[in-house]
């Protein structure tokens, strides 16, 4: 059911599972989920109800980052700053254009820039294009705006991949209570959930993450698949309908409403 990718090793692929994000320096775990991870720092440890947290101190792979007016500023997003690897060589796409200046570095900035991004997304010519662009996103939706937050959910996937579920629920607790208005502190946490087989309080905490980005595909289909999953099937065809909306070339989006087209027909849909 579940396969992770190395702890600190460089990976830029996707995963098949259209829930599930992968970025560089991760832990990723491959159910129906919807999770990214990210964190390069040299660190120090302390305990948060009994499983080590890995505290970050400040690095070349973590620079300082600075507000709109060029001084430091200890609220914007940790890891801010680079370029992603498809937009080093610009080739002249549409979407490159929503990075003009660089890689955001502060939350308004970041705001501005996903919804350029899923503007593009929502017109993309092809896959291909759709897939680059949806990769950025998922980049921009781990920008916590706090090295402690982004620790914190780094964490919790390596507790995820080392078995320890009720850990990771104690860090994504700490997570949504620190950052509240941290999408995908909520999506985290709804993927460790689904892995408890808690899909009524995934939902839930999905919700909350639509609630924040009504254009976050990821949890938008994890919501979908928890709808069809329990027979909900009008429900689930209208999630799915909405994902193709933010995402017309979403991984088994498509089947999926074909399959629910079917299986709702006469019902008066």
């Amino acid at each position: 059911m579940s396969s992770m990718c190395d702890i600190g090793r460089p990976t830029g692929s996707r995963s098949s599972n259209p829930w599930v994000a992968t970025i560089t320096l991760c832990v990723v775990v491959t159910v129906p989920g919807f999770v990214s991870s990210a964190v390069a720092a040299i660190t120090m440890q302390k305990t948060v109800e009994g499983g080590a947290v890995i505290i970050p101190v400040q690095t070349e792979a973590n620079p300082s980052i600075q507000n709109d007016q060029g001084a430091k500023d200890d609220n914007a997003s940790p890891g801010a700053g680079a370029l992603p690897d498809a937009l080093q060589k610009p080739t002249g796409k549409p979407y490159e254009k929503a990075f003009e200046g660089g890689f955001p570095k502060t939350p308004k900035r970041r705001a501005e820039v996903l919804s350029n991004l899923y503007a593009y997304l929502a017109t993309a010519p092809d896959a291909e294009t759709a897939n680059e662009i949806a990769s950025v996103i998922e980049r921009l939706w781990l920008m916590s705006g706090s090295d402690t937050v982004s620790v914190l959910m780094e964490r919790s996937m390596q507790a995820v991949a080392a078995k320890r579920p009720e850990l990771a629920m104690s860090l994504l607790d700490a997570v949504v209570d620190l950052a509240p208005d941290y999408a995908e502190g909520w999506n985290r946490r709804a993927f460790v959930l689904f892995l408890q087989d808690q899909r009524e309080r995934a939902a839930g905490d999905l919700r909350r993450v639509l609630a924040l980005d009504p254009n976050h595909f990821k949890a938008m289909q994890g919501l979908a698949q928890i709808l069809k999953d329990a027979g909900q099937s009008k429900g689930a065809l209208k999630a799915f309908r909405k994902v193709l909306e933010v995402h017309p070339y979403a991984d088994g989006a498509q089947d999926a409403v074909r399959e629910l087209e079917v299986e709702t027909e006469g019902q008066g849909i």
